[in-house]
């Protein structure tokens, strides 16, 4: 009798434990937006002008595009969504926060996307 309770609190605790860390798991995805300008200096970009906020726009936008494509590769391997989590997710949180500080600053400034430069005209 005494086997059987200790063989049934053992059955118990491992179907908890994957329940348990996936609940865990679970609430830190939904964390990740609303945390994301803790991870950036909300003074970086107080005194950059348009011409840089444009820049910094640009060069923000790229990197979180590479780390959303590493993430996406990293999730199909075998226990790939472990990998995204701890090899990217801290790096995409930052540049997310210093993203929305950077359009902050960028509505501030009251700031307007630079025109393309137009090609030149064909040489007849």
């Amino acid at each position: 009798m005494a086997a059987s309770l200790s063989h049934r609190l053992r059955v118990f605790g491992a179907l908890l434990a994957p329940f348990a860390a996936g609940v865990a798991l679970s609430g830190c995805a939904g964390m990740s937006e609303t945390i994301a300008p803790a991870f950036a200096d909300p003074g970086k970009y107080e005194l950059y002008d348009c011409k840089q906020l444009e820049a910094e726009r640009k060069a923000l936008t790229a990197r979180t595009a590479d780390l959303q494509r590493l993430m996406d590769k990293a999730e199909t391997g075998a226990g790939g969504a472990v990998v995204a989590e701890l090899a990217y997710r801290n790096d995409y949180i930052a540049v997310r926060g210093q993203s929305q500080l950077v359009d902050d600053a960028w509505r501030r400034n009251r700031c307007r996307e630079t025109p393309p430069e137009a090609a030149p005209p064909a040489a007849p």
